[in-house]
């Protein structure tokens, strides 16, 4: 079983959202206090391959590092970045989505923005800065299977090519 995976950090690095979505349990997002090594095994139970955008260089070492899990040693993992590299797609995952056609409802806002949102949240108690940041974190984490089905049509409209 595939699991999509993103994460969103603190200015000081912390994670502050994790964000999973898996056919099967559909989507789970931890936040703050509740993020910790267990609750994260817990919904990557049964799951085989992690899908992430950028998760090698990114989201998996800030798991590592700040809740001693090493998903990569523990799981298959699958970095579409990439697979969009390959395909001559280069950026982050919003302009990735943007030269394919994705669409996403937190439009506009960034990774800083993420970070001021949780800073937002957590220093003045704004639950508004939060539903945004749990938007922007599931939008990420929905569009990867999208992102991964434009790749596969891409590779299917190569091979038929050749």
């Amino acid at each position: 079983m595939k699991a999509y995976l993103d994460i969103e950090t603190s200015f000081d690095g912390s994670i502050t959202v994790v964000g999973l979505h898996a056919e099967d349990r559909g989507m789970i997002q931890l936040v703050g206090g509740k993020i910790n090594d267990l609750a994260l095994c817990s919904a990557l139970e049964g799951v085989k391959t992690i899908c992430t955008y950028n998760g090698s260089r990114f989201d998996l070492p800030v798991i590592r590092r700040r809740l001693g899990l090493d998903l990569a040693k523990e799981f298959r993992s699958h970095d579409l970045m990439y697979d969009c590299w390959r395909h001559g797609l280069f950026g982050g995952l919003k302009r990735v989505e943007e030269q394919l056609g994705i669409s996403r409802r937190s439009k506009g806002i960034d990774g800083f923005d993420a970070m001021r949102l949780w800073s937002r949240f957590e220093d003045g108690g704004d639950e508004e800065a939060l539903e945004v940041l749990l938007t922007y974190n599931r939008d990420d984490v929905l569009n990867l299977p999208v992102l991964e089905a434009h790749l596969s049509e891409l590779e299917a409209r190569y091979a038929r090519r050749d």
